[in-house]
């Protein structure tokens, strides 16, 4: 079945940790948190205070995924949060493999990202260092946004290079997925789907995230 990954981006900020907990108790599989810089998406989120505060599950990941720009400069910060998982955007930085391999030497599990427009060469060669391909469907910066359908193709190509590796590399998207579509982008190979709005902005949590995970 597939995963859910509310993005507490979509959240209410005046109670932050009573949403989480909520989303958690509502069938949520890990946290996503959206870090933004406006450098590298043109909006500003939070950072490492924001995130050292929030209350901690068993059995719940929390997943960061950093939209700033050259992340080997601030990457020991995140490093000492206790996060999950963190994905390093492939344009973010020319040092993308080291940046993943100190992530692992972590203990985190490391992550790449790409934009919609970016191709899936990018990463070819790191995939035998990551736990974790995030496809956005989006162009990243703000919530939400419509699902681009030729990401479809995208994630097919994606699980079929894994796949051809033999590797067990997860496939996460984020951007636009709502029950109408969740069940073409778990077809075409997605593992984990990060929801914003399809969560945060509907009255019962729960019913939200089974209509997500259930699909005819």
């Amino acid at each position: 079945m597939v995963k859910i990954a509310p993005s507490i981006l979509s959240a209410s900020f005046s109670n932050l940790g009573e949403e989480i907990k909520t989303v958690v108790a509502a069938g949520a599989d890990l946290i996503h948190l959206d870090i933004m810089d406006g450098v590298f998406v043109p909006n500003i989120t939070f950072g490492p205070l924001v995130i050292k505060s929030l209350p901690r599950f068993d059995g719940v990941e929390y997943d960061a995924h950093l939209m700033i720009t050259q992340p080997e400069n601030n990457i020991e910060s995140f490093l000492n949060l206790n996060l999950d998982r963190i994905s390093i955007h492939v344009e973010s930085t020319i040092h993308l493999q080291r940046i993943l391999q100190l992530i692992r030497e972590h203990g985190t599990k490391p992550a790449v990202a790409l934009n919609p427009s970016t191709p899936l060469t990018s990463v070819e060669w790191v995939l035998e260092d990551v736990d974790m391909v995030l496809i956005m469907s989006v162009n990243p910066g703000f919530g939400g946004q419509k699902f681009i359908s030729r990401s479809l193709r995208k994630i097919e190509a994606l699980k079929q290079m894994i796949d051809k590796k033999g590797l067990s590399i997860e496939i996460e998207v984020d951007g636009g997925v709502y029950p109408g579509n969740i069940k073409s982008a778990i077809d075409a190979g997605m593992d984990i789907a990060v929801a914003g709005s399809a969560v945060f902005d509907q009255p019962d949590y729960a019913k939200a995230i089974y209509e997500l995970k259930h699909q005819d």
